[in-house]
């Protein structure tokens, strides 16, 4: 049976909840919960498959590993963390595990715009700091309905397609930018430029891959690009924003508000202006964590790993 060592497994299954044994099944399986760089050249000695979790991977860490190892799996979508060039280099497979958490990112995305369109957070912060002028007076925070109003989904990839079914059902329009303009089948659904979908949209949801193109993709000048009643989601990577030009942005109120699940740094430092805004939502990477997304990742990740076994990959990227 071939040997496979997980280097980081905290970092997926952080409470202990997760069933292992769909890749227990197929390969002898080291964990270890976290693993520095000085760790790594002695973990993957003797083993066949490595898998990480978001764990930098760069040239020298893969130089170091031995003819035995033939795949690395990242759990996850994202492989930015992979030096792709220097496993190939290695003969050394890697492949991702896209859409285990489609579903819970979109979901949190809603939550986000259901939030900024009732004001829920902020109502609670005010209730909490002893202000309770919205029971006494007329309200003093946004309050509104989102059907009729507009969204704008930046990559219309499958993350962005399930956000696409939930504003459906809220009766909201939909406008897409990819790099590829493509139809809908659905009149309320348009594809449209980005510089168009920003002009034009109540909430900005961003689904992009980091990457040389996607990287600062929103930035000073595309942000003033925004109505100043609109709000921006990025529940992707944080780097697709440029952080500094969006602090700048809400704090001359050149957009109504920002709510990011995904930061420049993570996790950002504590003097950071987004902490103390109060049209700012921070969460710290919770879209793919759900219970149920984490053992979705694992099913999934011991298909690439059977897939790859009997000489039939998937999922590879690079």
């Amino acid at each position: 049976m071939p040997n496979t060592v997980f280097l980081n497994l905290e970092r997926l299954d952080f409470d202990r909840r997760l069933d292992l044994s769909p890749i227990e099944k197929l390969t002898t399986v080291t964990k270890y919960d976290a693993s520095t760089d000085q760790e790594i050249p002695a973990r993957v000695q003797n083993q066949d498959i490595v898998i990480t979790k978001e764990l930098p991977v760069g040239r020298d860490l893969i130089a170091q590993f031995p003819p035995s190892v033939k795949l690395i799996c990242e759990a996850g979508t994202g492989f930015n963390n992979i030096d792709l060039a220097a496993a190939r280099e290695k003969n050394i497979t890697v492949c991702n595990v896209p859409g285990y958490s489609t579903e819970a990112v979109a979901e949190l995305v809603f939550g986000f715009i259901l939030n900024f369109a009732r004001s829920l957070s902020q109502q609670q912060w005010m209730i909490k700091g002893g202000d309770f002028t919205n029971f006494e007076q007329d309200i003093q925070t946004a309050n509104f309905e989102v059907q009729n109003k507009t969204l704008g989904i930046v990559c219309g990839g499958s993350i962005g397609q399930q956000v696409m079914k939930l504003a459906l059902a809220f009766n909201m329009n939909i406008l897409v930018y990819n790099r590829t303009p493509r139809d809908w089948g659905d009149p309320r659904i348009q594809s449209v430029s980005l510089e168009e979908l920003l002009r034009q949209s109540d909430f900005v949801s961003i689904h992009c891959p980091l990457n040389e193109d996607t990287k600062y993709l929103i930035n000073r000048e595309r942000l003033q690009l925004m109505k100043p009643t609109a709000y921006i989601i990025n529940t992707s990577r944080g780097p697709v924003i440029k952080e500094a030009d969006l602090i700048e942005a809400l704090q001359k109120g050149r957009i109504a508000g920002a709510a990011l699940d995904v930061q420049e740094k993570e996790p950002p430092d504590q003097d950071n202006p987004l902490f103390k805004m109060d049209n700012v939502l921070l969460t710290p990477h919770i879209g793919w964590k759900t219970l149920e997304s984490r053992q979705r990742l694992i099913n999934l990740m011991a298909k690439n790993i059977e897939a790859f076994l009997q000489g039939k990959p998937i999922n590879v990227v690079s």
